[in-house]
């Protein structure tokens, strides 16, 4: 297993806790990924958002891109994993800011494409949003421009929402950067599977997730491609025993329906199109961190993390709060 962990953007990953001890500062950011180098994580996933879905709209909300371009000046070994979303980059000018940071980082950067979900974002800064299905259409052209450019001394395409002619992208990265992306839907799942190298899921049962990765290897072996490797977003707490482990999971759950966090919960279930239902309380926790259950002591959390290795996963994508602390705590008990 890789362990990953979601460089906290937005200040923190709890909609009911206002102050989670980690602010959305460059300074944090910057403290805890060189740390989390020290002490054995192998990737940070920079989200990229505009608005802060966690802590409210009107709050502090890195920018994805060039925080990991400050990321790879200032760490030596992490996978720089940064979200990116087709319809607020034009392939062409990002597959070259891309390039550049490979470079910068000695060749750690990853891709993480986003088909964005949220209306209200994309349309208050002005730009395209498109229905469910056509996102990843959008998505499948966007990845061709991006490797098309990584790989070719000139490069032309001429598609639906596209079009170039000879561009050129050097230097090139220092090598292709890993693509991750994620998604439910039968466009998503059949565009990851013929395009992307990576499967990022939300935070499931070990038995739900070795059916989600038995299905995506069927597809991509369908396709032709070499293998994929598989992710998870989870949310971790590590206690001495599970008592205690359970009383925090019931101070973060507490619901406050009207924490900012919450204001736009309808728009992203009606942007979304989940296998499985969304409950209320989930939502507390971002990105469905909590199903896997890495809740307990760490012995506990060790024999969970086992049953998903052997359904396939390859990869924790880790949130925790406060994150510094509590990433030391876990990668003492439980990676070590």
């Amino acid at each position: 297993m890789r362990y990953g962990f979601w460089t906290p953007v937005f200040g923190g990953w709890l909609r009911n806790v206002p102050d989670e001890g980690m602010a959305a500062t460059w300074d944090y950011t910057k403290r805890l990924c060189q740390r989390a180098e020290e002490i054995g994580y192998d990737l940070t996933l920079v989200a990229e958002l505009n608005l802060n879905d966690i802590k409210g709209t009107d709050q502090p909300a890195l920018d994805a891109w060039s925080t990991a371009a400050a990321l790879a000046a200032v760490t030596e070994k992490l996978e720089l994993m940064v979200a990116v979303r087709p319809n607020f980059h034009h392939p062409a000018l990002l597959a070259k800011q891309a390039a550049n940071i490979d470079r910068i980082s000695g060749g750690r950067l990853a891709l993480n494409v986003v088909s964005s979900w949220w209306a209200e974002e994309a349309t208050s800064y002005g730009l395209q949003f498109d229905q469910h299905d056509d996102r990843y259409g959008r998505t499948a052209e966007w990845l061709d421009v991006v490797n098309g450019l990584w790989r070719e001394p000139k490069f032309s395409y001429d598609g639906a929402r596209y079009q170039l002619k000879d561009a050129i992208c050097e230097p090139k990265p220092v090598r292709k950067p890993v693509i991750y992306a994620g998604g439910e839907s039968e466009a998503a799942k059949t565009m990851i599977a013929r395009q992307c190298d990576a499967y990022v899921m939300h935070g499931d049962e070990a038995p739900v997730i070795a059916e989600k990765i038995a299905d995506m290897r069927a597809r991509r072996a369908a396709s032709g491609k070499p293998a994929m490797t598989f992710g998870m977003a989870a949310y971790a707490i590590v206690r001495d025993t599970e008592e205690e482990a359970r009383a925090e999971v019931a101070r973060i759950t507490t619901l406050d329906p009207q924490a900012p966090g919450f204001s736009n919960f309808d728009q992203w279930l009606s942007g979304t199109q989940l296998e499985r239902e969304m409950k209320l309380q989930e939502y507390s926790v971002s990105n469905r961190g909590l199903r896997p259950n890495l809740v307990g002591t760490p012995a506990q959390i060790r024999e969970r993390i086992a049953a998903y290795e052997a359904a396939g996963l390859d990869l924790l994508l880790l949130q925790m709060s406060p994150q510094y602390e509590e990433m030391d705590r876990f990668a003492a008990q439980v990676i070590a």
